[in-house]
C-alpha cells in the first residue's frame, strides 16, 4: 500500500500523537505532565489549552519566518507565544473559571514549555504554514492524550473518580460497608512518577515488539507481513497467501546468489581468456543446479532466477570471446627501407654536431690563452746587452793608452 507522504496533514498528525509523542518519546513538558494530572479534567484542559497555543504560535511564526532574523529568533518566539498565552488565559478566566483555578500558574509558565519551543525552533521555523499548523495540531494532541491518560488512572486509583463521577463504590468503615478504598498517594505527587514510568514502559514494550515483526506503528498503511496475526481486514494482500521464508533458506538463497553473481563477473572480466570463460560457465551452473535443490522457499527461487540469468550472460561472453580469438590477426605493414636512412641522417648530423662542439671550444680556449714569454729568452737578451757594454770598455781602455 501507498506509503504517508511527508509533511502531509496526517503524517504530522500521527508523528505527534504515536511516532514522536512529546510525553512518552520525546519526555517534553514535565512539569505541567506531573504537576496537574491528579483527575482527567485537569489533564484534558492542559492538553487542550496547549494544542490551541501550539497550532496558533506555530502558524504565526512559519508565516514569519523569512522576516524574523537569525539572531532575535529566540525573543521573537517567546513574543509570539506569551501572546497566544494571555489570549487563552483571559479566555479561561470568562468561560472557564473552575479550570483556571485547576490550572493556576501553570497556565503563564506555557509561555516557556519546552514543546511549544522546540517545534517552533525545529519545525515551524523551517516548514510552510500548513505543515506548520498541522504539526503544533498533533503535538498539541499527543500532550493532550499522554496527560488524559495519567489523569484517569491517577484519579480512578486515587480516588475512584473518572472526571468527577464515581466510578468504583467507596469503602465505609462506619457501616462496614465493602468498597474500593482509594490509594491516596496517586493524587499526590508520587503517583505522577508512577503512572509516568508505566505508561512509558508499556509504550516502549508495544514499539519493541511491533519492530519486531516488521510493522511500524506509527505508519498503518505499512503491512510487516504478518497476515496470521493481523486483524486489519481492509489488507489488499490479504486476498493472496504468502509464503513466508525460513531465516535459513534466505540466507542459503543470499550465499547462493551472491557466489554465482562472482563467478559470472570474473568470466565477463576475463573475456579473452575463452577457457577461463567456459570453466566460470561451469561453475554458474553448478551453482544453479546447488540452488535449485535447496529452493524451499520464494527467496531461494529468485537466486535460481537470477543464476539462470547470470549463465546466460556468462556465455554470451565466452561467444565473444571465442569471437575474438578466431579472428585472423592483421598483417603488419613492411617497413621500407628508405626510412631507416632517413632517419639515420639527423641522428648522425646530430652526433657529428655533438662530437664537434667540444673540439671547436677546446680551439677557442688555447688561442685565447696569451702567450708566455720562454724563460730561455731572457739571458739571451742580457748576453747581447752586456757586449756592447764591454766593446766600450775595451775601446775605452784602448783610447786610455
Amino acid at each position: 500500500m501507498k506509503a504517508m507522504e511527508a509533511n502531509s496533514p496526517k503524517e504530522r498528525l500521527l508523528n505527534g500523537i504515536i511516532k514522536e509523542n512529546p510525553t512518552f518519546v520525546l519526555m517534553l513538558g514535565m512539569c505541567p505532565t506531573l504537576a496537574i494530572t491528579t483527575s482527567a479534567f485537569n489533564g484534558i484542559g492542559m492538553g487542550l489549552t496547549t494544542t490551541v497555543i501550539l497550532a496558533g504560535s506555530n502558524l504565526i511564526i512559519s508565516l514569519l519566518r523569512n522576516f524574523i532574523p537569525d539572531r532575535v529568533r529566540m525573543p521573537s518566539y517567546i513574543v509570539v507565544v506569551a501572546s497566544f498565552v494571555t489570549i487563552v488565559q483571559l479566555l479561561l478566566q470568562g468561560f472557564i473559571p473552575a479550570l483556571y483555578s485547576a490550572l493556576g500558574i501553570y497556565i503563564p509558565l506555557i509561555v516557556v514549555n519546552c514543546i511549544i519551543l522546540g517545534r517552533a525552533e525545529a519545525y515551524a521555523s523551517k516548514h510552510e504554514p500548513k505543515a506548520a499548523l498541522f504539526d503544533g495540531i498533533g503535538m498539541g494532541l499527543g500532550f493532550t492524550l499522554s496527560i488524559t491518560c495519567i489523569g484517569i488512572i491517577r484519579e480512578i486509583l486515587g480516588s475512584g473518580k473518572i472526571f468527577g463521577f464515581q466510578l468504583l463504590p467507596l469503602a465505609d468503615a462506619a457501616s462496614g460497608k465493602a468498597g474500593f478504598e482509594p490509594i491516596t498517594i496517586f493524587i499526590l505527587a508520587p503517583g505522577a512518577f508512577f503512572v509516568l514510568a508505566a505508561l512509558s514502559a508499556l509504550q516502549n514494550r508495544l514499539k519493541i515488539g511491533a519492530a519486531k515483526r516488521g510493522i511500524d506503528p506509527s505508519n498503518p498503511d505499512e503491512c510487516g507481513g504478518g497476515c496470521a496475526s493481523c486483524g486489519r481486514m481492509s489488507c489488499s494482500d490479504r486476498s493472496e497467501p504468502q509464503t513466508i521464508p525460513s531465516q535459513a533458506g534466505v540466507k542459503a538463497a543470499a550465499v547462493e546468489q551472491g557466489a554465482s553473481e562472482k563467478v559470472v563477473s570474473k568470466a565477463v572480466a576475463e573475456k579473452p581468456e575463452v577457457a577461463a570463460a567456459e570453466e566460470a560457465v561451469k561453475k554458474a551452473e553448478a551453482a544453479v543446479d546447488e540452488a535449485a535443490k535447496k529452493a524451499e522457499t520464494s527467496a531461494a527461487k529468485g537466486a535460481v532466477k537470477e543464476a539462470e540469468k547470470a549463465v546466460k550472460e556468462a556465455e554470451a561472453a565466452v561467444e565473444e570471446a571465442v569471437k575474438i580469438s578466431e579472428k585472423p590477426a592483421e598483417p603488419a605493414e613492411p617497413i621500407k627501407a628508405e626510412e631507416p636512412e632517413k632517419a639515420a641522417v639527423p641522428v648522425m648530423a646530430a652526433e657529428a654536431e655533438k662530437a664537434a662542439v667540444p673540439v671547436m671550444a677546446a680551439e677557442a680556449e688555447k688561442a685565447a690563452e696569451p702567450k708566455k714569454p720562454a724563460k730561455a729568452a731572457e739571458p739571451k737578451k742580457t748576453a747581447k746587452a752586456a757586449k756592447p757594454a764591454k766593446a766600450a770598455k775595451e775601446e775605452r781602455g784602448t783610447d786610455a793608452e
